[in-house]
């Protein structure tokens, strides 16, 4: 997998879209996959968690429900809305994830971009000014979660 930038690994998600990629039991191929994915390899389905470290593991779990509404049960679980998820590796030099010092960034799916953003903001998150459009993939803002991991909001086209 090569390092790309964030608007070349969006492109590719659009791409799928275009050729009609769907979400399934990963029993089959998908459409247009690639020939490196072909043959009896074992695959990943899916991601299957996301864990992170935390100075406040319950403050900062409490955000993330709070703010962002991921209602997640006492044990982590969190059943989400089917959707397509970017898989991207980025040079090391990127200012993209924020801190040189964060080396992954989650991208939530959000239903309505701006709404989202101005809920953040009254409940006094540090979201940035800016958001960005990029035509035929969606619009994408950002906030930083209070132990200053930054995170990506989409609201796909």
């Amino acid at each position: 997998m090569s390092a790309r930038t964030p608007q070349q690994a969006y492109l590719e998600l659009q791409k799928l879209a275009q050729v009609g990629f769907e979400v399934g039991d990963g029993a089959g191929e998908a459409p247009g996959s690639p020939a490196w994915q072909d043959g009896d390899m074992e695959r990943v389905l899916g991601i299957g968690g996301h864990f992170m470290r935390a100075a406040d593991p319950v403050a900062l779990g409490a955000w993330y429900r709070d703010c962002l509404g991921l209602d997640a049960d006492e044990n982590g679980l969190w059943r989400q809305v089917a959707g397509p998820t970017v898989f991207a590796t980025f040079e090391s030099e990127t200012d993209y994830l924020g801190s040189r010092a964060q080396q992954t960034m989650i991208n939530f799916r959000v239903r309505d971009l701006d709404a989202m953003l101005a809920q953040l903001r009254a409940k006094g998150a540090d979201v940035a000014a800016e958001t960005q459009e990029m035509e035929g993939v969606g619009r994408f803002g950002w906030v930083t979660d209070p132990e200053g991991n930054r995170i990506e909001l989409w609201q796909p086209a």
